[in-house]
C-alpha cells in the first residue's frame, strides 16, 4: 500500500456501491490524465467517502494509491472537490448524467450543441438564454434554472455536513427540511434533527452533536436520549416504559451518571412537550404499582381511546334501533335464504352482538367463519336501510373485505382522510356518517390509529372490530385488540372456535390451528403445505429463492411477482428479507441493457420491481401513501429524476430520486410487514439463523397469510423452536386497565 499522498482528477462514471449510513462508496472513474489510467485506458476504481458526488461530475480527489488482492489497483479518497468540466464532451456528460432535474442526455446534447464550452456559464449567469435552445420552452428553462440553484445550495450544505459525517441521502433531507437554515440548525441544535427529519434517529444526531462540540453530559443530550429510548420502546410496541427501565436504558445508551438522568427526567416531565409520568398497576402483580413514563402522544391516545370506547358503549342513542326488538329467528331464516347457508350458534351470537351493542369484537382463527359472519352482519344491517362503512388497515385487506361483502371498503387512513401531520378530516367534531362501521384485520390497529378511528365514530353508531387475536400484534405501539378482549373488560366479544368442514380439508387451515395449539404442522401427504428441509441457513436462503422464483411457478402456474410472497422472520442474515430481496430481484427482474434502473444507496431500482413504502407519507398521492403499501415500479425517468410506482390500490405514485429511501424491495418482506395482507402462496424460510425471532405467533401469522399454498424452507429444529416458543411477555400498555377503571377520561 502506498502512503504517499496523491491527487487524482477524473469524471465519476458510475457508483457501484454506496453505504447510505457511512458514506463509504466504491466508484469507477475515467481519469483525466493518461498516466493515471488503468490497463488499456480502462476506468479506475476509487473507494472512500464520496458523499454527494454524482455520476458525470468531474472530481479532484486527494488520497492514496493502493492495491486490493481481489480488485487490483485502486485509489482511496480522503477528500474531494467538484471541478466543473471544461470540455464540450465533459459538459455534455456532466449535464446528461441526471444531476440537474429536467436535463437528461437528449436535452444536454441540444444545450451543449448550442452553447458549447459556455454552457455552464450560461446556466449559472443567464439561465433565461436556455430558451434559445430548440425544444426548450419557458417552463422547462425555469425548472432547470431552479434545479441548478438548488443543487448549488445543497452542495454547500453537503460540504459542511460531510465534515460531520452525514450521508448523502440524509443531507438532502436536512436541506429539504431547513433550506438555507440547515447549517445553523445542525451546528446549534443537532438533536432537533432526530425529531424533525425522517431517517435521523438519536444516534445520528448524537454523532453530529459530538462533531459540532456539544458536551457529552449536556442536559439537551440527556433529554434527547431519554425521548429516544421511549421512541425506541414504542417502535418495539410499548406505549410506555416503567421508570426504572427507562433510567437504566438511558444510562446505558448515554454513558452518563444515573443522577444526571434522573434530574433530566424530572425536568422533562415538567416541560409542556416533554413526557408524562403516571402510577399504574404492575402487569405481573396488579396489587403492586409501577411508575409509567409515556411520550405525550401515546399517553393522550391511550386515555382518549379508553374514554371514548366507554362512552360509545354507554350511550342510550342507537342508530340501528330496528334490531333492539327484532324477531331473530325470522331475521336469521331470511338471512339463510339469502346467503344459502345457516349460521353456526357462535356465529349467530356474533351477529346479534354486532347489531345490538354499540361496540363489539369478533375474533377467531382461519376457517372458523369470521368472513361469513361479517357478511351476514352487513346483509342484515343493509336490509334495514342502515348506512354501512367498511375499512381495514391495509389496501389488500380492504379489497378482500369489499369482495366478500359486495360493499365498497377502504383503508382506515382513507376512511378518516388523514392529512399531513397525521390529523384526520373526520374526528369527534366531524364524525363519520354511518350507522355501522366494520373494521377487519383489527389486530393490526395500533394505539394511535385506533384512537383516531374511535374518535370519528358518531354516538349511537355500532362499531364491529374483526381480527385474529393470536396473530402478531400491530407494528405500531399497543396491542389494542388483545386489550379489548382482556378478561373483565367492558367490550362484548365472541370468539369463533369451530373449524368448518370445508376448511378442515385445507392443509393451510389445519396447520395454522396446529401451530397455534403448539403442535408441529403436518408436512407429509399435503397438496397445499410443504416443507423443504435444509439445515444450513445460507443454503436455505438460496433454496427459498429457487422455490419462489422457479419451482412454484413451474408446478402451480403462479406468477412469482404477483402471486408468491416470501415471508422472512427477520430482515438480516443470509435467509433474511434483505438478502433474499437481492437474490429474488436477480431472478425475477434482472438487469438488462434496455431496462431503466436507478442505483440508490446499496439498492438498485428497476422497472418491474416489486416495492413497498416504508413510512407514512401524507403528502403523496391522492390521500397519502402509508407504511406497508405495496406496488410495482412502472416507469423511471433519468431526465426528470423520478420513479413511478403503481400501488395495490391502483394509484400511480411518483417519487423523486432523493425520496427513494422511502421504498424497499418487496419480493421478500418480514412477517411483521405482511400483516393484513393475503397472498395465493407464501414461502417461509425457517432457519436457525433467525433463532431469537422464532415464536409461535410469528409462524402462525405467516401461515395465515396464504390463501392456497404454504412452503416452509429450512430446519426441523428451527421449526420446532418456532412452534414451542410462546411470545415472551406482553407489551407495556394500560389500555385494559383504563377500560376497566371507573371514570376513564377522554
Amino acid at each position: 500500500m502506498s502512503f504517499q499522498p496523491a491527487v487524482l482528477e477524473g469524471v465519476l462514471e458510475r457508483v457501484t456501491y454506496a453505504n447510505e449510513e457511512t458514506g463509504y462508496t466504491v466508484a469507477r472513474v475515467a481519469p483525466s490524465r493518461r498516466k493515471d489510467a488503468g490497463h488499456g485506458g480502462d476506468l479506475l476504481t476509487v473507494v472512500g467517502s464520496l458523499l454527494g458526488a454524482q455520476p458525470g461530475e468531474s472530481l479532484r480527489m486527494e488520497g492514496r494509491w493502493g492495491s486490493h488482492p481481489q480488485y487490483g489497483r485502486q485509489f482511496t479518497v480522503e477528500n474531494y472537490t467538484t471541478v466543473l468540466p471544461a470540455t464540450v464532451q465533459g459538459i455534455r456528460r456532466y449535464l446528461g448524467s441526471g444531476l440537474i432535474k429536467g436535463i437528461g442526455p437528449r436535452i444536454a446534447e441540444r444545450i451543449v450543441d448550442h452553447f458549447g464550452t459556455d454552457t455552464l456559464d450560461v446556466i449559472e449567469e443567464d439561465a433565461g438564454r436556455l430558451i434559445e435552445v430548440p425544444g426548450l420552452g419557458p417552463k422547462r428553462t425555469k425548472k432547470i434554472a431552479a434545479a441548478w440553484e438548488e443543487q448549488k445550495a445543497i452542495k454547500e450544505v453537503m460540504v459542511f455536513l460531510q465534515g460531520v459525517g452525514v450521508s448523502t441521502s440524509i443531507a438532502v433531507r436536512i436541506y429539504k427540511k431547513y433550506g438555507d437554515g440547515s447549517i445553523g440548525v445542525v451546528r446549534d441544535h443537532p438533536y432537533r434533527l432526530a425529531a424533525d427529519v425522517w431517517g435521523i434517529g438519536f444516534l445520528t444526531a448524537d454523532r453530529i452533536a459530538q462533531a459540532v462540540g456539544i458536551p457529552h453530559d449536556s442536559p439537551e443530550r440527556v433529554k434527547a436520549g431519554l425521548q429516544y429510548a421511549l421512541s425506541q420502546s414504542a417502535d418495539q410496541g410499548h406505549c410506555f416504559l416503567p421508570e426504572e427501565k427507562l433510567i437504566a436504558d438511558a444510562v446505558k445508551l448515554l454513558q452518563v451518571d444515573t443522577g444526571l438522568v434522573i434530574e433530566c427526567l424530572d425536568e422533562l416531565a415538567g416541560e409542556e412537550e416533554g413526557v408524562v409520568r403516571e402510577r399504574g398497576p404492575h402487569p405481573e402483580s396488579p396489587e403492586d404499582a409501577l411508575t409509567a413514563v409515556y411520550l405525550l402522544p401515546f399517553h393522550r391516545a391511550e386515555r382518549s381511546l379508553a374514554g371514548r370506547l366507554r362512552r360509545l358503549l354507554a350511550t342510550p342513542e342507537d342508530r340501528l334501533p330496528a334490531f333492539a326488538d327484532v324477531d331473530w329467528e325470522r331475521a336469521l331464516a331470511w338471512l339463510a335464504r339469502r346467503t344459502g347457508a345457516d349460521l353456526a350458534p357462535e356465529q349467530r351470537d356474533a351477529v346479534r352482538l354486532a347489531l345490538t351493542r354499540r361496540v363489539a369484537v369478533l375474533t377467531g382463527g382461519p376457517g372458523c367463519g369470521k368472513s361469513f359472519t361479517v357478511r351476514s352482519v352487513v346483509e342484515l344491517a343493509r336490509a334495514k336501510g342502515a348506512s354501512v362503512l367498511l375499512a381495514a388497515p391495509t389496501g389488500r385487506a380492504a379489497k378482500r373485505l369489499a369482495e366478500l361483502t359486495g360493499v365498497e371498503a377502504s383503508t382506515v387512513h382513507r376512511l378518516l382522510e388523514l392529512k399531513p401531520g397525521g390529523d384526520a378530516a373526520y374526528d369527534q367534531e366531524r364524525p363519520l356518517d354511518a350507522d355501522l362501521i366494520v373494521v377487519d384485520e383489527a389486530s393490526m390497529l395500533d394505539l394511535l390509529l385506533a384512537n383516531k378511528l374511535v374518535k370519528a365514530v358518531p354516538p349511537g353508531a355500532h362499531l364491529l372490530l374483526v381480527g385474529d387475536v393470536d396473530q402478531l400484534p400491530s407494528v405500531g405501539a399497543g396491542e389494542v385488540l388483545r386489550d379489548l378482549l382482556a378478561e373483565g373488560g367492558p367490550v362484548p366479544a365472541v370468539r369463533l372456535t369451530r373449524i368448518f368442514r370445508q376448511a378442515q380439508q385445507s392443509g393451510v387451515v389445519t396447520n395454522a390451528h396446529r401451530i397455534n395449539a403448539g403442535a408441529p404442522p403436518l408436512v407429509q401427504g399435503m397438496s397445499d403445505f410443504f416443507l423443504f428441509v435444509e439445515e444450513d441457513t445460507e443454503a436455505a436462503g438460496r433454496l427459498t429463492v429457487d422455490v419462489a422464483a422457479r419451482r412454484i411457478p413451474a408446478k402451480f402456474g403462479l406468477d412469482p411477482r404477483r402471486d408468491i410472497q416470501v415471508l422472512a422472520p427477520m430482515h438480516r442474515g443470509p435467509a433474511g428479507a434483505g438478502a433474499l430481496n437481492g437474490l429474488l430481484q436477480q431472478e425475477i427482474t434482472p438487469g438488462r441493457p434496455n431496462l431503466p434502473e436507478k442505483r440508490f444507496g446499496g439498492r438498485v431500482f428497476r422497472v418491474g420491481d416489486k416495492v413497498t413504502q416504508i413510512r407514512n407519507n401524507y403528502e403523496k398521492g391522492a390521500a397519502g401513501v402509508f407504511n406497508g403499501t405495496v406496488g410495482v415500479v412502472t416507469a423511471l425517468s433519468q431526465e426528470e429524476q423520478t420513479l413511478t410506482v403503481r400501488t395495490d390500490e391502483d394509484e400511480e405514485i411518483e417519487y423523486d430520486f432523493d425520496e427513494l429511501d422511502e421504498l424497499a424491495h418487496a419480493y421478500a418482506v418480514t412477517i411483521h410487514r405482511s400483516q393484513g395482507s393475503e397472498y395465493p402462496a407464501v414461502v417461509i424460510p425457517v432457519t436457525t439463523g433467525a433463532w431469537m425471532m422464532l415464536q409461535r405467533n410469528l409462524l402462525y401469522t405467516a401461515v395465515t397469510r396464504a390463501k392456497r399454498l404454504v412452503v416452509l424452507v429450512g430446519s426441523r429444529r428451527a421449526l420446532g423452536q418456532a412452534v414451542r416458543t410462546v411470545s415472551a411477555g406482553r407489551r407495556h400498555t394500560m389500555l385494559d386497565h383504563r377500560l376497566r377503571a371507573v371514570g376513564a377520561e377522554a
